[in-house]
């Protein structure tokens, strides 16, 4: 068995619907398990909704929701043929009835309380993982849909819950020994609940790490993450238009990456596979033909310094000094206990003898972080940095690496570095509008000679690269 994820651009029209529904057919003796997203941008329209319907304005949420019905049956209907129309039309009008009774929920309680707001976001995977189904039976395939609320089973923590690992692969296992010869499954990601049946979710990008958890319930040969760029990539494309694609990758590469920036896997995806060592495939959905990039366990032996160069936009840097003037025994512990208690992950770190700087991409609860660090500490912070990474095995046992990163970077004001503990990445924190131009001078510092056996792709770099400097 292989699972198949498809993110919202893979499902996003009409025409993507079909494509999604060929490459499933094309794989059909693999005994495929797939996993879908919501509909193009369908989340971020309900959420968008949710916060109209808090603030009193009902028709303006009625009216986003009729905008969301309409699109479903305008890009759906063409994809499954008329003599499925009324399997969808029955499909969309349950979704959008029940959409109506949550909206009017947040309306009465005006706010989108935790709960409300998994339930809320949860429609979009709910509907595509029933609409997809009626796709793939129009090219001769047994769809059947799983209820992700079923056999995802969380704990009760909304908006972003962990799965309960042992309870979920049961469930997992039990939905798809109950399947009929030749059925492909089809669920949403993205979306669970818990043992007592309240709707939660695994937090933005979470349909990735729903496709992990199946296939590591189900013992998977490999997992496909089905996107809209032809594998992980040595930067952000749109940073540097000649990024290379990296054939392959091991999963310490792929999850520092991942959590760095780079958007095109959830950090949290390659933990279930890891543990069970399934290959990750990252591939694209609208050039089917290429072979993307493979994330294995073994380290992936390149003459490159490093793989890639990523980009964390965003950042907070919260400097926190003694006020005493050597730092005092337990002071670090201090920091961070307040950090835990209000539910603010740290990124990077850097310490003195009397200071500690570091970053946060989520500043919402900063202000009470503050004031609970005052009484022993000066503290102040700096909005919108940016981390810079170089990932790649080889920075731990390659002389020179941080001297040529800071040649490039020579007019950029460094305001932060940091290495991390596996020594698989050289952090920076700078300032958010340098952040496009360190991603080119770095990316041309190291790829100028990229190893051809590990890279492809990506012309005139050295062009692209001296007009990020000159800019």
């Amino acid at each position: 068995m292989i699972v198949m994820k498809f993110g919202g651009t893979s499902l996003e029209s009409a025409e993507a619907l079909r494509r999604m529904a060929r490459i499933v057919a094309a794989r059909a003796a693999e005994q495929p398990f797939v996993v879908v997203s919501a509909m193009g941008k369908t989340t971020n329209d309900l959420l968008a909704a949710g916060e109209e319907a808090a603030a009193g304005r009902t028709s303006e949420a009625t009216a986003r929701s009729e905008r969301l019905r309409a699109y479903h049956l305008r890009e759906a209907g063409p994809a499954i043929g008329s003599d499925r129309r009324a399997a969808l039309d029955r499909i969309v009008d349950k979704h959008f009835q029940e959409l109506a009774l949550t909206l009017g929920r947040i309306a009465v309680v005006a706010q989108v309380t935790p709960q409300l707001s998994d339930e809320l976001a949860s429609f979009g995977e709910r509907l595509s993982s029933e609409i997809v189904p009626l796709v793939l039976r129009r090219v001769g395939l047994d769809g059947a849909h799983i209820d992700a609320r079923d056999v995802i089973v969380t704990e009760a923590r909304h908006t972003r819950a962990a799965p309960v690992a042992e309870v979920a692969n049961k469930r997992i296992a039990q939905a798809v020994d109950r399947l009929r010869p030749g059925q492909v499954p089809v669920m949403g990601g993205f979306v669970g609940a818990t043992e007592s049946g309240v709707t939660t979710t695994l937090g933005r990008g979470g349909s990735d790490f729903s496709a992990a958890i199946v296939g590591a319930a189900v013992g998977a040969r490999e997992i496909q993450i089905w996107t809209d760029v032809d594998g992980m990539m040595t930067c952000d494309p749109r940073v540097v238009p000649g990024a290379l694609r990296i054939r392959t990758l091991s999963f310490a590469e792929a999850a520092e990456l991942a959590y760095f920036g780079a958007k095109v896997l959830h950090p949290a995806t390659l933990l279930p596979a890891m543990e069970r060592n399934i290959p990750v495939l990252v591939l694209n959905s609208r050039r089917p033909e290429g072979s993307g990039t493979r994330i294995v366990a073994e380290r992936v032996p390149s003459t490159s310094a490093i793989k890639c160069v990523a980009c964390k936009r965003d950042i907070t840097v919260v400097d926190v000094r003694s006020t005493r003037m050597l730092m005092a025994y337990g002071f670090l512990h201090r920091i961070f206990e307040i950090f835990d208690r209000h539910e603010t992950a740290v990124d990077m770190l850097a310490t003195s003898e009397v200071s500690v700087s570091l970053t946060i991409d989520n500043a919402g609860r900063l202000e009470e972080i503050c004031a609970e660090l005052r009484p022993f500490a000066e503290v102040s912070s700096e909005a919108e940095q940016a981390i810079v990474c170089l990932v790649g095995d080889n920075i731990r046992k390659t002389p020179g690496v941080a001297a040529r990163a800071f040649g490039a970077l020579e007019d950029i004001n460094v305001r932060m570095i940091s290495q991390g503990a596996s020594r698989l990445n050289l952090s920076f924190v700078v300032a958010g509008t340098d952040a496009p131009r360190a991603v080119r001078l770095l990316h041309q510092e190291f790829f100028r000679d990229a190893d051809t056996a590990l890279f492809d792709g990506g012309e005139n770099l050295a062009e692209e690269a001296l007009e990020g400097k000159q800019a």
